[in-house]
């Protein structure tokens, strides 16, 4: 089967917080109108125009919560960083016009605004995790309802907390090297995990502490809870994991050598966007590996010998990089590693295959690597 020609198409948006509307003064129905279309708009990606219905509001209300906020995601999404981040931060003490108690979701957008200062990160990660704790043991409810159910606060919660978690593991930062990290991170994924237990997103990142501490089993455990949480959903359901956090468990996968579930996990999302650079990008990477074991296993893995895994891999390889160029997209040591693989496979005498104009690629080619897709994975 050839390769399908990608289509161009703008990068898609990062996972962000969720609007949290705080309570206002008391708004005119046109106000109200004007909320409700910019909150359509920002959900269609619309944000040049969102922008626009947004002012109005400010004109006529400058200190509307839910408006600053809507605002500032518009601006961020546009690329006006500076200007989002004041946009957040009005909504903060000591601005006088700032609601009490700030929506949480503006320290969430800060925290990922503030990645040149962690501990200013960390900061507002705590500050959001109290204001929702908070609201979840109903203090505030009374006064700042904002509509959300018991389970999207300990959802959110648990992101606050796995925030904090991934500053501390992160090299780039010092942070990694203090000696409260260790505890510091397992005391916080213990408090999500009391927060909301068997939440998929915390059992994702411990698995990730687990295997920094040299302990994959315990990691593959946690892997195989997070997993099963969310496997079967349809696509359109609100619990499935955003695409960036199932990218992250698919990059798990293949660091402990589980490349069935991995292609799985990349078959889904493919299903909802099949122009994810990264998606392509670590599908080809998987193959490769595959490939590089079937060599070692006698030239086969699961009934494929090595070559059509290196053809597999070489195809999607390809087609992230067109898709790369296509997105203008700027993660540089991602298309480093494409060409090296890329390079590695020319070597070994893997071409690409032609590429075919209106070809899809058929769920046939995904029951190849082992599995229905509907059957439980063994994961040992």
């Amino acid at each position: 089967m050839g390769r399908t020609r990608p289509k161009k198409k703008a990068a898609s948006k990062a996972t962000e917080p969720p609007i949290q509307h705080t309570q206002s003064p008391s708004k005119a129905p046109a106000i109200d109108s004007l909320l409700e279309k910019t909150q359509e708009l920002i959900v269609q990606c619309d944000y040049e125009l969102a922008l626009r219905f947004v002012r109005r509001i400010l004109d006529q209300q400058p200190a509307n919560a839910a408006a600053k906020e809507m605002l500032g995601v518009a601006l961020l999404e546009t690329g006006e960083i500076e200007d989002a981040r004041e946009a957040f931060l009005s909504l903060l003490s000591p601005n006088p016009d700032a609601p009490s108690p700030p929506p949480p979701s503006a320290h969430l957008y800060l925290a990922q605004l503030s990645d040149e200062d962690p501990r200013l990160a960390l900061q507002h990660y705590q500050a959001a995790v109290e204001i929702l704790t908070a609201q979840l043991k109903g203090k505030d409810r009374a006064v700042n309802d904002n509509g959300n159910d018991e389970a999207e606060l300990k959802s959110n919660i648990v992101r606050a907390l796995v925030g904090q978690v991934e500053i501390w593991m992160d090299p780039s930062y010092d942070l990694c090297f203090e000696p409260e990290a260790e505890k510091t991170c397992e005391d916080l994924l213990t408090l999500a995990l009391q927060t909301d237990l068997g939440n998929p997103e915390a059992l994702q990142t411990l698995a990730s502490v687990r295997m920094s501490q040299q302990r994959p089993d315990e990691a593959k455990q946690c892997l195989e809870q997070a997993w099963t949480a969310w496997k079967d959903l349809d696509l359109d359901d609100p619990k499935l994991p955003p695409i960036p956090a199932r990218l992250a468990l698919v990059k798990l996968f293949i660091e402990l050598s589980l490349y069935t579930p991995a292609l799985l996990v990349l078959h889904g999302i493919m299903s909802s966007d099949d122009q994810d650079v990264e998606a392509w990008y670590l599908e080809g990477w998987c193959f490769f590996l595959m490939s590089e074991q079937a060599k070692e296993n006698g030239g086969k893995l699961d009934e494929l010998t090595w070559e059509e895994l290196a053809k597999d891999s070489r195809d999607c390889l390809e087609t992230c990089q067109v898709l790369y160029t296509n997105q203008e997209h700027l993660d540089a040591p991602l298309l480093e590693h494409v060409k090296e693989l890329i390079a590695k496979l020319e070597a070994r005498g893997i071409a690409a295959s032609p590429i075919e104009d209106d070809g899809e690629e058929g769920e046939e080619d995904w029951e190849d690597v082992g599995s229905d897709g509907d059957e439980d994975v063994e994961m040992a």
